[in-house]
């Protein structure tokens, strides 16, 4: 029997409610409900694994706004669906190789596809330009860059290119390669855009390097995550042999100030104005950590092999104020008055830079395998999916409790009592429902949930 793995899973907001696309090694892909975990259309169209997925909203001026998902597979195809309806818009079958990764690029109104090279489209799935073979392993990862440009990650290299429209007004691209960056000892493996100004990369033996983003020059680099003498305050670990996924930057996510690595077990701060890590989790979980991405109020979400999706919060440590050094001896007679300088010089440094931790705020049970990834909505909640064949949705048990007290109070407000009941959708602790993918799932859906509801809600 062949496992189902959600390897794969996309974010689509509409104008009523958030949907999300799942999909995996069937080559199904499935889009649901986010808010009730309603599944609303199994989307059949691919006979190998999903690659690669991407959500696209299409505005033509004498169209109507449209939401679209585009997903790539391993039989060297992809194809453009409506989410509104579930139709397949179009299919498009001439690639020479696997398709790994898809990037829209909303202001100029077209995506990308990368594989053994590198392909425009436009929103009608019209080819406008694509380059010459790259390379049998591929474009691994896509990100874009300012001026029209777009950075490629292809083994160890990044390459960059400049997409620009034809000058005739037809629906001619040009793609020019500007530049090759061949700072990378290993295989890039993460790519992030941090700004207008700033990109990362990371690579399979954890190296992180910061580039500038519009004239592509490093800018910084950190490849010293499990150098014990960097981090000092981290229990170092006797070890006769480093497996290669242990320094390993599996994903990288940013905000404004910092960068936030998942390397190998752990989670690593790198600040990018003091261009150093602040804090670190070397064992964050006890597998390799999958997924991460930051929150609001200085929080982070990971996940893991392990099965485990946990919360952080970065928090600054209150130091304690030093002790005063006894006068010796030789500062007696002014031998020691150079080094007094420099140590109250250092000190002073030290007291003016803050010491920040990452502490274990939450730890979301519910998977038994791997979690892939997750995708999450802010205050909606959060959706993970993981190799046990689940995709649960997790909600705010503090928010959930509140809002079902304003409906309660609202209704006494106008002096009606019904009958209160709580729907089987709403969840009073964090987690909102589980759903199942697959070919096993078809009917009795909406009563697996249910059933589940009553279960956890006993506990």
């Amino acid at each position: 029997m062949k496992t189902l793995f959600y390897n794969t899973i996309g974010i689509l907001k509409s104008c009523f409610y958030i949907r999300i696309a799942s999909a995996g090694d069937d080559g199904i892909v499935f889009l649901w409900n986010a808010q009730t975990g309603e599944k609303l259309y199994e989307l059949h169209g691919h006979t190998h694994k999903i690659t690669a997925i991407a959500a696209f909203s299409s505005s033509d001026v004498t169209e109507e706004k449209t939401d679209l998902i585009i997903t790539a597979s391993a039989d060297r195809t992809v194809i453009v669906w409506d989410c509104a309806s579930g139709r397949q818009v179009q299919k498009v079958s001439c690639f020479h190789s696997t398709v790994k990764c898809l990037t829209v690029l909303q202001r100029l109104n077209v995506w990308l596809s990368g594989g053994s090279d590198l392909c425009v489209w436009n929103q009608k799935l019209d080819l406008l330009c694509k380059t010459s073979h790259l390379t049998d392993a591929g474009i691994s990862a896509l990100v874009e860059l300012p001026k029209n440009c777009v950075a490629a990650a292809v083994g160890k290299e990044l390459i960059i290119f400049r997409l620009s429209p034809s000058n005739n007004g037809s629906e001619v691209w040009n793609i020019l390669e500007v530049k090759r960056l061949v700072d990378h000892q290993d295989n890039i493996s993460s790519l992030v855009s941090v700004n207008d100004l700033t990109f990362v990369t990371g690579s399979y033996i954890g190296e992180l390097i910061v580039w500038d983003a519009l004239d592509w020059t490093k800018q910084a680099s950190e490849c010293n995550f499990w150098d014990s003498s960097v981090h000092p305050d981290v229990q170092t670990e006797i070890k006769l042999s480093q497996s290669p996924h242990e320094s390993s930057v599996q994903h990288l996510t940013s905000d404004e100030e910092c960068v936030f690595a998942a390397v190998g077990k752990g989670i690593y701060v790198y600040n990018l104005q003091m261009k150093r890590v602040i804090a670190c989790q070397r064992t964050a979980h006890d597998s390799s950590v999958l997924h991460i991405e930051k929150l609001p109020n200085r929080q982070l979400i990971s996940c893991s092999e392990d099965g485990s999706v946990r919360i952080w919060e970065l928090r600054e440590k209150q130091q304690l104020p030093a002790e005063p050094v006894p006068t010796g001896f030789f500062n007696m007679w002014g031998f020691g008055r150079a080094n007094k300088q420099a140590n109250q010089a250092a000190k002073k440094m030290q007291e003016n830079t803050p010491v920040y931790f990452l502490e274990l705020v939450g730890d979301l049970i519910g998977h038994s395998s791997a979690v892939q990834m997750f995708l999450y909505f802010g205050e909606l909640g959060l959706a993970t999916c993981s190799a046990d064949h689940l995709i649960i949705l997790w909600k705010d048990g503090e928010r959930e409790s509140s809002l079902r007290s304003l409906t309660l109070f609202q209704k006494l407000a106008q002096n009606v009592f019904p009958q209160v009941t709580l729907p089987w959708r709403t969840w009073s602790g964090p987690e909102c429902s589980a759903l199942r993918g697959g070919k096993r799932r078809r009917e009795g859906q909406r009563a697996e949930s249910a059933g589940l509801w009553e279960k956890r809600m006993a506990l």
